[in-house]
């Protein structure tokens, strides 16, 4: 299994504008995403983002928030834990909180869900996003899972 872990923030005239804005910032803004669950296959590959297909259907898990509220510092977390059997991604967002807390609280998450199926971890790859709104803002983290169908 191939995956890349990408991060963009943005703003927009509009919180979906800001939030589409970030997923291009990000590389992800050209496909349509599909949200799934946090598995990954054993000894998951992390790859750079390679180009994608306009329009392809592309599996992820995405952390994102958006805020219109001008100061606000929003921060958008993803951490992938890999194992030889499996691995686990976790995401985790916040306005105004902690960046360091929601980092820690981001791998305490995918630690526990790696200790809890038994499974040794590898490596652990946490990407973040945040900013401070300046009118409407948006940040993204995603784990977008690779195939050859998605990429051009």
């Amino acid at each position: 299994m191939k995956i890349a872990i990408v991060s963009g923030k943005d703003e927009g005239p509009t919180k979906l504008n800001a939030f589409d804005n970030a997923l291009s910032n990000a590389g992800i803004g050209d496909v349509n995403l599909i949200k799934v669950s946090s598995m990954l296959a054993g000894n998951a590959e992390i790859k750079q983002l390679p180009k994608l297909k306009a329009g392809a259907m592309v599996n992820c898990v995405l952390s994102e928030v958006t805020s219109d509220n001008p100061g606000d510092e929003i921060t958008a977390v993803i951490a992938a834990a890999i194992g030889e059997e499996l691995g686990c991604v976790v995401e985790t967002s916040g306005i105004n909180e902690n960046y360091e807390d929601l980092v820690d609280e981001a791998q305490m998450m995918v630690k526990y869900m790696m200790n809890k199926r038994n499974v040794e971890i590898k490596d652990i790859i946490i990407e973040s996003s945040t900013t401070t709104v300046e009118n409407i803002a948006s940040v993204v983290a995603s784990v977008v899972y690779l195939n050859d169908e998605i990429i051009e």
